[in-house]
């Protein structure tokens, strides 16, 4: 209408002419990125660009985002940065995995695997970065590793081999210095012996990693190899010899000096040591010849070089190659030993010398710690009683203690003497381990027949039970049975791989009705979890349809059992959509609910006001917060009033509910004309003494009951809920009617007004609570309040004095009359205790007698009842207090008191 202007109405200059706004074009990447380019703030496009980056985009893609988004946002970018190097980063490891993968297929396809170089490959890999975790590096790496471990393998049986020629040889040996007739008889043993050796050795070499080995074992297997087979034909020519030169005396004397002095001494001739004696006899007559210059200075050479040797082998503590060098050297001295003289013969001595003190601390070093093992193996048998060693542990102990000992011999002389005890000691400690051998035998065969017995037991079981439809009794049978079977005991690994087959079979055929019957399950329970789901979308939902669902559910899951966790993932399933189908329901109910009203909000204010005085613990402020809290109450039930009168006529059923009402109503009368007035209730006659049932456990009448009954009902009275009646007359106490209406809410169930509005789910439960807390304060108060009071009474009556007697607001229920009677009492001269006026304080209350009162009660009941115009007990119990108080104060007259007044001073 009246355009404004933002130009000076002063200046002469024209107008500008309104520019019109620029419309943003879109980025030519928002489209590709889901509109990361065109967001408002940094967080959106980082969200639409880790969205965009899930869908695996190109690298040219993410180039080109990461080039125009890092001049933007470079927060948003880091995510995109992050993902091209990540991929740079694969395409290095790839490259290197690539690299490494060519070489370690090299080296396997290689006829000659080097060890060296397999353990290099892994080596220089790891360091260049390469994913060995990954394929197909991480194959390689297995089978680069289990061909280095049959190469190992290989070598170690080559020294095994070896040291098994050594020892063959030395069988053979130890032989030829025996009699000709022990070395036949163990020759079809050593010919079995050495055919296996040379079946192993031929397996060794005919490996196809054979090539792969180290250079220093195939000569090592040759060798040895050479040598046994020497020293095996050597020995069967020598006792083919031997053999023929017993059975003939023309056949000449075999070539081993044991052999050929056993068929001289079985012919009658001279033995060789006897003829080699009479020739040195005969030697040492002659006169020595002249020794050659030529011959001298080769027996001086050989010398020298033997000497040398032991030498070099005692200056670097070789204990065994000294050994041998000395042996050697003793060897040359006895062929040229007649030939040396002057300086080298001192010298010979001399290293002969160092090289025994050599020896000889060897040998003491390598005893000291063959002693100790030998107390070690003696030790195992002195153990004192409850700490013996088991089976297992006494095998692994003498397992050790052996291995140890032979560590101890390749550095030193053997020790025959200690060997012995030793041997001897792990030979007796072994019989614990045989013992325990023989049980573990015992108690597998017995373990064996046992799990025998249990899969016969199962087919027998699987026949009676084919017919059966109690799937539960099926499945909780067949669970007994695999406990069993897993319970059965030990076994060794022989016997378990023959039964485990079999069990396996037999418990397969017997769960083949129960499977069969939990597959149709599964089919039934999917089909329910689909009507589930269908169920769940129907609006409104179908309650009575969902129980009778899960009804079924249930009684498929009882008739069928399954696996646990299995069961519960198709329970979750089942559940899921009805759950999510309530919870919609409950968020409804909740929306609907979250508007709360304005009497609704003064309720809750209220009550909440109440929840603060309840925690101040001041019985005068809750007692005006529950005043508060009514009034909010009744202010509704006012505003309801003012809007029915406004209204209509009421409709027939409310005047129904009224009528009904009224006829319930225990205290009117509905004349003809309709209004209802009210008549008064007939009194009880009072009841004056009774015989009670004063037995432990008796049910017994409450005397506050009895007298409420007999006066009425009167204003300001407690409820049955602990508080105090409506000050109008027209309230009660209890859950169901009375203050909040039957239905539980803050309608007045009355024919004479209408049903207040109902308050919402908070306000009520609020209300509710603030005044159930309310009231527990207050009797907390109370009984606390009751306590002292008590205990101030009985203080003062102990010390006599009046002035610490509780005022009569303290009291509560006495009158002041009575209180002036019990100072009078206690300002008096004690005087003797009146039993009956503590029977008749024991009666008012209704609480116990001690047990030596029992009968002067009984009998004073007696004589209540003969006295029909006398006061009762609960009449008269101020002046039977006043009676207590004025005689002396005792331990047990103060017990009965207290637990009379603690019931009279609540009535």
């Amino acid at each position: 209408m009246f355009p404004f202007s933002s130009r000076n109405k002063m200046s002469d200059a024209p107008e500008a002419a309104p520019t019109p706004a620029k419309a943003s074009e879109p980025h030519p990447l928002d489209a590709l990125t889901g509109g990361a380019f065109s967001a408002a703030t940094s967080g959106e496009r980082a969200s639409r660009i880790r969205e965009w980056l899930a869908s695996q985009p190109a690298p040219e893609q993410l180039q080109e985002v990461f080039k125009e988004l890092s001049a933007r946002d470079k927060g948003a970018a880091r995510a995109v940065r992050e993902r091209l190097d990540e991929i740079k980063r694969m395409q290095g490891q790839e490259a290197i995995a690539a690299e490494w993968a060519d070489k370690a297929s090299k080296l396997l396809a290689a006829t000659r695997l080097s060890i060296a170089d397999a353990l290099a490959w892994q080596r220089d890999a790891a360091k260049a970065g390469a994913p060995l975790s990954r394929e197909p590096l991480s194959l390689l790496k297995t089978q680069i590793a289990d061909r280095v471990k049959v190469i190992e393998d290989l070598q170690h049986r080559v020294q095994v081999q070896r040291e098994t020629a050594v020892l063959l040889a030395q069988r053979i040996e130890v032989l030829s210095t025996k009699s000709f007739r022990d070395a036949e008889a163990a020759l079809e043993g050593l010919t079995t012996d050495v055919g296996r050796w040379q079946e192993h050795a031929g397996e060794l070499t005919s490996d196809t990693s054979w090539a792969s080995v180290e250079a220093r074992f195939p000569p090592m297997l040759e060798s040895s190899g050479t040598q046994l087979l020497a020293v095996w034909d050597a020995f069967q020519s020598a006792l083919k010899q031997t053999v023929a030169a017993a059975a003939s005396a023309e056949a000449p004397l075999p070539p081993v000096p044991v052999w050929a002095d056993e068929i001289r001494a079985a012919r009658g001739l001279p033995t060789e040591a006897e003829t080699a004696a009479k020739a040195a006899k005969v030697a040492q007559e002659a006169a020595k010849p002249k020794v050659d210059p030529e011959v001298r200075k080769k027996a001086q050479a050989a010398v020298r070089e033997a000497l040398a040797k032991l030498e070099t082998e005692t200056k670097e503590g070789h204990g065994k190659a000294s050994i041998g060098a000395a042996a050697a050297l003793r060897a040359v001295l006895k062929t040229h030993g007649r030939h040396v003289e002057g300086e080298l013969e001192q010298q010979v001595n001399a290293a002969l010398i160092a090289a025994g003190e050599l020896e000889g601390w060897q040998r003491w070093s390598a005893d000291q710690v063959r002693e100790d093992l030998v107390n070690r193996a003696e030790a195992l048998l002195k153990r004192p009683e409850g700490q013996e060693l088991g089976g297992r542990k006494m095998q692994e102990t003498l397992r050790q203690l052996r291995e140890q000992w032979k560590q101890s011999d390749q550095g030193a002389p053997a020790n025959h003497a200690l060997w012995k005890r030793f041997d001897e000691a792990c030979n007796t400690a072994h019989k614990v381990v045989e013992g325990w051998l023989d049980k573990v035998r015992a108690e597998a065969a017995e373990h064996k027949g046992a799990r025998v017995a249990l899969i016969d037991e199962l087919k027998a079981w699987a026949q009676e039970h084919a017919a059966s439809q109690d799937w539960k009794a099926l499945s909780r049978g067949l669970h007994q049975f695999s406990e069993r079977w897993r319970n059965g005991g030990h076994v060794s690994e022989k016997v378990f791989a023959e039964l485990q087959p079999l069990w396996k079979q037999t418990l397969a055929e017997a769960s083949k009705p129960l499977e069969t019957a939990q597959k149709l399950s599964l089919d039934r329970r999917q089909a329910m979890i689909n009507e589930s789901a269908e169920l769940s979308a129907q609006v409104p939902l179908r309650i009575d349809a969902v129980k009778a669902l899960q009804q079924r559910w249930q009684a498929e899951a009882q008739a069928v059992p399954l696996d646990r966790k299995r069961e519960q993932k198709l329970w979750d399933a089942f559940r899921k959509p009805i759950d999510d189908a309530f919870q919609r329901k409950s968020a409804d109910r909740d929306r609907q609910t979250a508007q709360v009203s304005a009497r609704d909000k003064a309720v809750l204010d209220a009550a909440k006001a109440l929840e603060v005085a309840n925690a101040t613990g001041d019985a005068q402020a809750i007692r005006t917060a529950i005043e508060t809290l009514e009034a909010a109450i009744r202010q509704q039930s006012a505003e309801a009033s003012a809007a029915s009168a406004a209204s209509a006529e009421p409709a027939p059923a409310a005047a129904l509910d009224a009528g009904a009402a009224e006829a319930a109503d225990s205290e009117t009368v509905a004349p003809e004309d309709g209004e209802a007035k009210p008549v008064a209730a007939k009194p009880a006659r009072p009841v004056i003494a009774v015989r009670g049932d004063d037995r432990p456990g008796a049910n017994k009448p409450a005397p506050a009951a009895q007298g409420a009954a007999a006066r009425g009902p009167r204003q300001g009275d407690r409820n049955d809920r602990g508080g105090r009646g409506d000050r109008g007359g027209d309230r009660t106490g209890g859950r169901g009617e009375g203050r909040f209406g039957r239905d539980g809410r803050d309608g007045r169930d009355r024919g004479d007004a209408p049903r207040a509005p109902r308050l919402g789910d908070s306000a009520f439960r609020a209300q509710r609570d603030a005044m159930d807390h309310a009231q527990n304060a207050l009797r907390k108060l109370a009984a606390q309040a009751h306590g002292e009071t008590l205990t101030r009474l009985l203080s003062a009556w102990e010390g006599r004095d009046a002035e610490k007697l509780p005022t009569v607001q303290e009291l509560g229920r006495v009158q002041p009359a009575v209180r002036a009677a019990w100072a009078q009492a206690l300002g008096g001269g004690a005087k003797p205790v009146d039993g009956n006026a503590l029977l008749r304080l024991e009666i008012a209350a209704d609480v116990p007698t001690p047990a030596d009162q029992l009968t002067a009660r009984r009998a004073y009941q007696l004589q209540l009842l003969t006295r029909r115009n006398d006061p009762s007990p609960q009449e008269t119990w101020g002046k039977d207090v006043a009676s207590v108080l004025s005689a002396a104060s005792d331990e047990a007259t103060a017990r009965r008191l207290q637990n009379a007044l603690k019931v009279l001073l609540k009535k």
